[in-house]
């Protein structure tokens, strides 16, 4: 379950984008409908990679070798962006080392990342940390003091582009609501030409979130998570429909690995605004790589123009 990054299996699409969209059955369907990818200018497509990690309880220094290799491998392949997991610092469920392991927003771990995009020339979404509120002088906090579950967007050059603050915390046998304090801030920012927003991994089950970043124009949503068995139809269904009520790109970067309390599911994938699987992973450490077409969120809302009709 925990192999190492250097042994990880890659999931790509094929030359046209797409790996296909599977029936009930499990097997691909070669007679999927066409028009789901019409009118992609190849010229506007951006490589996306999601780097599904696997996480060692409480290696903090190893899981950031981990993250940094898995940018390095992204880059030579091509990547304009590259996406790591929620808490892959640490590891989720390891709720008495969150303390210890608690950073400033520009700690080790951003350091860390912004140094690797920098050096690969890649955009990076940071996955998250345990961020040390108190510690944090850079930016607003949504706290004085406590902890927070906290990803960053960087850009090519190593600007922090966004900050999220996971809203939800997730109160089902987990110590997280106990722990950390939620986020408040939803925004967005322009990366590779597209208008990108960030949630973490149990804001999935909340849809009025997003509806907050199709407002402001959201194009490409990624996720970073840590979801474990055996809730694997929940990851999967609430995911593409994130991408089929929104009409945009949501790309789920989950990671690997066991402890004690749960073992992580893996299945990073990344969904076009028709929610069609374009990549995905099992649950071994994975890079998933996926073509994401700045056009076609744009084409997808002309074309079916569903959020016009909202009343809510």
């Amino acid at each position: 379950m925990t192999e190492n990054t250097d042994a990880a299996t890659e999931a790509t699409t094929d030359e046209h984008g797409t790996a296909g969209r599977k029936g009930e059955n499990g097997e691909v369907d070669e007679n999927e409908d066409e028009h789901e990818h019409e009118d992609v200018d190849e010229s506007e497509n951006i490589s996306l990679a999601l780097a599904q990690l696997a996480v060692q309880a409480g290696d903090l220094e190893g899981n950031r070798d981990r993250a940094v290799e898995a940018i390095e491998r992204a880059s030579a392949r091509g990547a304009d962006l590259v996406a790591l997991p929620e808490l892959f610092t640490v590891g989720y469920f390891e709720f008495d080392l969150y303390a210890r392991s608690a950073e400033p927003l520009e700690g080790e771990t951003l350091h860390r990342l912004r140094d690797a995009a920098i050096e690969n020339d890649v955009a990076v979404l940071t996955g998250s940390f345990v961020e040390d509120l108190a510690a944090t002088e850079s930016v607003e906090t949504p706290a004085d003091e406590g902890y927070a579950n906290t990803t960053a967007l960087l850009s090519s050059s190593g600007d922090i582009e966004l900050v999220y603050r996971k809203h939800h915390l997730f109160g089902y046998e987990s110590a997280e609501t106990e722990l950390l304090v939620p986020g408040e801030a939803i925004d967005t920012a322009t990366v590779c030409g597209l208008t990108v927003g960030v949630s973490t991994c149990y804001d999935l089950r909340f849809p009025e979130l997003y509806r907050r970043l199709v407002d402001q124009g959201v194009e490409l949503i990624l996720v970073p998570s840590a979801w474990p068995y055996p809730r694997l139809e929940h990851w999967q269904t609430l995911s593409r429909a994130r991408a089929i009520e929104n009409q945009c790109y949501v790309a789920t970067i989950n990671g690997s690995g066991s402890f004690e309390e749960a073992t992580l599911l893996g299945r990073s994938t990344v969904y076009d605004p028709w929610g069609t699987v374009l990549a995905s992973s099992g649950d071994d450490s994975a890079l998933v790589m996926a073509d994401v077409d700045a056009g076609a969120v744009s084409n997808v809302r002309s074309r079916f123009p569903a959020l016009r009709d909202r009343r809510l």
